[in-house]
């Protein structure tokens, strides 16, 4: 498979719920378009990952400055001319529109989409993360299906989904 080359750089958004397998999914996607991959969880304020692993949801005041240090690293990124990936949640349009402020000819979505009970499952497998399967359900009452993002089914394998990815990028 060939690697991405933009003619300019571009930010790459793997939005959904917890997970959905944004993480997965962007190791893999970077290391067939050898375009760094960032998770989104490293830019939360200790304060969040604290409030999540209590079991406490965040609210859109939580997640502002999470959302405005993603969206600054991604201008920095490619005002040097750097594309990325990055994993971020992104589940309202609000938070959406925040991420793209400044460069919204640069960023494409995609929206790793799954139904609660194959996500539920996959929370519950995992060990490693602060998100506990308890807060799934407020993830989906907070999700806004994207309007402008390429939509993904997770029931694929990794491989495929990536596939999908990099042919409709």
């Amino acid at each position: 498979m060939e690697k991405i080359t933009p003619q300019t750089p571009t930010a790459i958004v793997l939005m959904g719920v917890s997970g959905s397998g944004k993480s997965t999914i962007g190791k893999l996607l970077s290391s067939k378009t050898s375009f760094p991959f960032y998770d989104g969880d490293n830019f939360h304020p200790q304060k969040n990952i604290k409030k999540m692993a209590a079991g406490q949801a965040l609210n859109d005041d939580d997640r502002q400055g999470w959302l405005q240090a993603i969206n600054t690293f991604c201008v920095e990124k490619l005002d040097n001319n750097n594309s990325c990936i990055i994993a971020c949640s992104a589940l309202k349009e609000s938070y959406r529109d925040l991420l793209r402020n400044g460069i919204e000819e640069q960023v494409t979505f995609v929206y790793l989409m799954g139904d609660f009970e194959l996500i539920k499952k996959r929370l519950a497998d995992r060990d490693s993360h602060f998100m506990p399967v308890s807060l799934l359900k407020s993830q989906f009452d907070t999700l806004q299906p994207p309007k402008d993002a390429l939509v993904v089914d997770i029931g694929h394998t990794p491989e495929e989904i990536t596939t999908k990815i990099i042919e409709s990028i």
